[in-house]
């Protein structure tokens, strides 16, 4: 850490079927939403490893369930570290992976989803930018929620409320209120949660997406999901 200006967390769970984005179940089955939540992280884990090089970050890959840590580790890039999260909640996973990389070290912590596939340099370099400034910097998302929180060090308690909701990102700043925290909104993006942010992904900008997101642009372009995605 000492020659990294912040660390950079992608938290990520097992692409195991019934486990990763079963609210694309239905149109898709279990099995095809896992491997498209498989493709999802091994884009998301090769854009930040590029990302974190060229803002000097260290990359780390924070992986749910404990015991899937090999498995992920295969998947992403070699300057990554991997830990392992900690906790019964996301809430709490997310706390403790903030922890973990401020106990070694890191100035600022940058964490972010394995379901954000646009996610670009531009978005973490503000943020990163932010945390100058004040404590707390969220990029929101477009459904109450947000994909990349910046911290300067742990907040116990920021992330304390209920997760997967359309008011997470204003219970979050709420709680960001009641600790102090001073805090900056960055730049607007989007998670994969639903079949309309799939279509919205394909029906986006061709170059740039091709560019962040190949494998999984690739697995939508099957037959079979392209009929699943077709709102008619």
């Amino acid at each position: 850490m000492r020659r990294a200006v912040g660390a950079f967390v992608v938290l990520a769970k097992q692409p195991r079927s019934g486990l990763v984005k079963t609210r694309l179940c239905p149109p898709l089955s279990y099995d095809q939403a896992a491997d498209l939540y498989a493709c999802l992280l091994a884009d998301v884990l090769s854009a930040s490893a590029v990302i974190a090089e060229r803002l000097s970050l260290l990359p780390v890959l924070a992986v749910h369930p404990a015991e899937a840590c090999h498995q992920l580790s295969r998947l992403a890039p070699s300057t990554f570290r991997v830990i392992r999260q900690r906790g019964a909640t996301l809430s709490q996973r997310m706390e403790w992976a903030v922890a973990e990389v401020a106990a070694a070290g890191a100035p600022r912590i940058l964490l972010r989803g394995s379901d954000s596939p646009l996610m670009d340099e531009a978005v973490v370099s503000t943020a990163l930018a932010q945390l100058d400034e004040v404590d707390l910097s969220l990029s929101p998302d477009q459904d109450g929620g947000y994909n990349l929180v910046g911290l300067r060090a742990p907040a116990w308690g920021l992330f304390d409320h209920p997760m997967s909701t359309e008011t997470v990102r204003e219970d979050t700043l709420s709680n960001a209120r009641r600790l102090g925290l001073s805090t900056r909104i960055g730049v607007r993006g989007f998670d994969i949660d639903t079949v309309r942010d799939l279509r919205q992904l394909t029906g986006g900008c061709p170059e740039k997406n091709a560019q962040l997101c190949p494998r999984t642009l690739a697995f939508l372009r099957e037959d079979s999901l392209c009929a699943a995605l077709d709102p008619g």
